[in-house]
């Protein structure tokens, strides 16, 4: 493992061969549904080397949302809907967080150090900010205004024990003031597949604080929207992957006949 620290004389984070903080799928698509998956990739800027952590760290929870990226590809390939897609890991900075949140940058995730992470100063933060963090977010704000959107829903994978506790939801529905979105898409998921464990505001609670979709995007826009998140391993593998695609795609559908 390897840590790569800055030359204060240079404030760059991302280089020629770092690839772009965002990716669009179906950039010119005027469905009225926009797809957001801030944890998709993982992705480390050379400048940071490793952060200090493990293939196998990155490689799990703490580094993404396993499986949320495939979903969003497959669900937009369905519908023929945009995705806005974040190609950086969440340990580098989480693109659902506030820049101030006291995990935007976490030092520990999960118990695991990371070093890379520790004692940065301001100058080094604000590079991930500027130039990962807001250029993300200036993409999802332009697609929701460019074309007439209804609704936006953001795609996440949580863990199935977290800290010692065990979740045992399949797919939670996070909302806050929008409470009628999630009631509806739970219901439309319930109907199709009634075996399903459903949490609503579960693994998760939206606040202020610690959340960045629904309180500057989903609320902020006035549409219909919803942060999803699917029990990662149900969406590990491909098959897993087209599996809830096609549940959430039907889903979208219904609920855009609702609204």
């Amino acid at each position: 493992m390897s840590l790569v620290h800055f030359d204060v004389t240079d404030t760059q984070l991302l280089g020629p061969d770092d690839p772009a903080p965002v990716e669009v799928v179906n950039a010119e698509a005027t469905h009225p549904v926009l797809l957001v998956c801030e944890h998709a990739g993982q992705a480390l800027p050379k400048r940071l080397g490793d952060l200090g952590i493990s293939t196998e760290a990155l490689d799990s929870h703490i580094g993404w949302d396993i499986g949320a990226e495939g979903v969003t590809r497959r669900i937009a390939h369905i519908l023929g809907a945009p995705a806005v897609l974040q190609r950086y890991s969440r340990l580098v900075i989480d693109c659902n967080r506030p820049t101030g949140a006291p995990d935007a940058i976490p030092e520990i995730s999960d118990g695991i150090s990371i070093p890379g992470n520790s004692l940065l100063d301001a100058q080094s933060r604000n590079a991930r900010v500027q130039e990962i963090f807001d250029p993300f977010q200036d993409v999802v704000s332009k697609q929701l205004s460019s074309f007439p959107r209804r609704a936006t829903f953001s795609i996440h994978s949580f863990t199935r024990s977290m800290s010692g506790v065990n979740r045992p939801w399949d797919i939670g529905f996070l909302y806050r003031r929008d409470t009628r979105t999630s009631e509806c898409l739970a219901k439309f998921v319930a109907d199709a597949r009634p075996e399903l464990k459903i949490g609503m505001n579960q693994p998760y609670q939206i606040d202020d604080v610690s959340d960045w979709f629904v309180p500057n995007h989903g609320e902020a826009c006035g549409l219909s929207h919803s942060l999803i998140e699917i029990r990662n391993d149900h969406i590990e593998t491909s098959e897993g992957q087209a599996f809830w695609a096609e549940i959430l795609s039907d889903a979208f559908d219904r609920l855009l006949k609702e609204i």
